[in-house]
């Protein structure tokens, strides 16, 4: 069985990395070079960089800016964020990504997922499906950065970029974007058991066991968040140490140490001395 992803998301607005809330309000942070050096160092799996007004501008991402920060990627970067033909992809990977990310030029000329597909195989290919959530409690899929209904379902939009070839789904639910209530279960539980390929959770994470719920009740591939990174210094460390505990496979490829998997009042990741950790393993065995 593949192991679990955590997945850091980057929005991008203006060359500034932003927290987002509702689509609506956005918080700077800062330049995108040191929260790259941040999360890689910190054993994130995979970095998703999404530039939200690319589209909007009519130009595909920085590919100036997007060379600088891959020579500090060590880990698989998608990019996303106004791709809208094999040219793009082919350089936007000449300069450093791994994967793409489409979503508004997708959803409007669908081949461009097959496209994409056919040159440079279905693992390249991301489809960031944005949702929001009636008052009635349907679902219905919007694109340009949340502004413009489609009247499509996120299911029925999901099944139908899989048909097309697409690798992997990047949900994220617009109604909880921000809100630190953590993943839309029932919208992300909807789409993962209609489609056979991978679907990455995103939206709403304000606790650190929201990751593990996005797994554990929903079936998620992936469990991926932008704000929450940019709370605390370890904040990759905790979501993999708690993820560890609900007894989810993630990847542990850092200096961190989680061998304790206990947390103080704070919820931060505890040290244990060396008799600890002695007894730890014995119980282990």
């Amino acid at each position: 069985m593949l192991k679990k992803r955590l997945i850091a998301c980057l929005l991008v607005r203006d060359e500034l990395i932003v927290q987002s809330f509702g689509f609506k309000k956005f918080l700077p942070i800062g330049k995108p070079r040191f929260p790259i050096e941040f999360l890689v160092k910190w054993s994130v799996d995979e970095i998703v960089m999404l530039d939200m007004t690319a589209t909007a501008r009519g130009t595909g991402p920085n590919l100036e800016v997007l060379e600088a920060l891959s020579e500090h990627c060590y880990v698989p970067l998608t990019v996303g964020g106004g791709i809208s033909t094999v040219s793009d992809v082919r350089r936007t990977i000449r300069a450093g990504a791994d994967k793409v990310c489409v979503n508004t030029h997708a959803f409007d000329r669908p081949a461009l997922i097959t496209d994409i597909a056919d040159s440079f195989g279905s693992q390249c290919v991301v489809v960031s499906i944005d949702c929001f959530e009636h008052s009635n409690g349907s679902y219905e899929v919007f694109v340009g950065s949340g502004k413009r209904a489609t009247g499509m379902s996120p299911v029925e939009w999901a099944k139908k970029c899989e048909e097309l070839g697409a690798g992997e789904i990047l949900l994220n639910s617009i109604n909880r974007d921000g809100s630190r209530m953590g993943y839309d279960t029932k919208l992300l539980r909807s789409v993962v058991e209609a489609i056979k390929i991978p679907v990455i959770a995103c939206g709403g994470v304000g606790r650190m066991d929201h990751f593990s719920e996005g797994v554990l009740e929903c079936g998620a591939d992936a469990v991926a968040a932008a704000n929450i990174f940019q709370h605390s210094e370890h904040s990759t460390i905790l979501a993999k140490a708690h993820m560890l505990k609900s007894g989810i496979d993630v990847r542990l490829d850092s200096l961190a140490k989680y061998d304790s998997r206990e947390f103080d009042e704070n919820g931060r990741l505890l040290m244990l001395s060396t008799e600890r950790l002695l007894d730890v393993d014995l119980r282990k065995k």
